[in-house]
């Protein structure tokens, strides 16, 4: 049996994990950063974010589309969702939190100048907004910077421990830069508090299941 949602715009959907009841699409997946490359040339068209009920068929724009504003990928937490809207206009990035066709609420508004566009994400529980360039910076809910090395990828922050994901390589040739028939690749998973001082290290990668549950693998 096929369903059909009662707004159809033929564009690609995604889960949102930790929950079942809703996914999401964003009209057009332009980065953060990229606004001030598009202020060089007139500005942006802008995007929406929207959300699909799987249990109504219902679908929600919390917003019109803006020329200038773009959303990041919600998040679900303690049975609400969470997401960002840069607004180039303003010079903002707001972090909204809603229940789709029931509640919408601003949560905090940072200055777009205070902020690192690069890699700006939310995630954790309680939410962190940070942002992972050549170091891991956070604006909310309190503002620290860590460094962090090039092979190191946040994944998640809870308790004011942050979670890297670590790959390493092993058996490169440094002259040819190829790989030897020694050549090994693994992952760690590292622990660092919000001083960057290292908690702990091990074997594994960090993996979200579609449940919302963290496994190392």
């Amino acid at each position: 049996m096929i369903k059909q949602f009662k707004k159809v715009m033929g564009i690609n959907i995604e889960k949102i994990i930790g929950q079942d009841r809703f996914a999401f699409a964003i009209s057009d997946m332009t980065d953060f950063y990229d606004l001030i490359e598009w202020a060089k040339y007139g500005g942006y068209q802008g995007s929406t974010i929207i959300f699909y009920d799987f249990e109504t068929g219902d679908v929600y724009e919390p917003f019109e589309k803006m020329q200038n504003v773009v959303y990041g990928a919600p998040v679900f937490v303690e049975g609400m969702y969470y997401f960002l809207q840069g607004d180039y206009n303003k010079k903002t990035v707001k972090l909204f939190r809603c229940f789709p066709n029931e509640s919408l609420e601003e949560v905090v508004s940072l200055e777009m100048n205070e902020v690192n566009l690069y890699n700006l994400v939310i995630i954790g529980n309680p939410l962190y907004i940070v942002s992972s360039d050549e170091e891991v910076e956070c604006y909310y809910p309190k503002k620290f910077k860590i460094p962090k090395k090039e092979n190191e990828s946040i994944q998640f922050i809870e308790d004011e421990k942050l979670y890297f994901n670590s790959w390493i390589e092993e058996g490169r040739d440094d002259k040819t830069n190829c790989a030897t028939s020694e050549y090994k690749y693994y992952e760690k998973v590292i622990v660092k508090n919000v001083d960057g001082d290292v908690i702990s290290e091990e074997l594994g990668s960090l993996y979200r299941a579609p449940s919302g549950d963290w496994w190392i693998a």
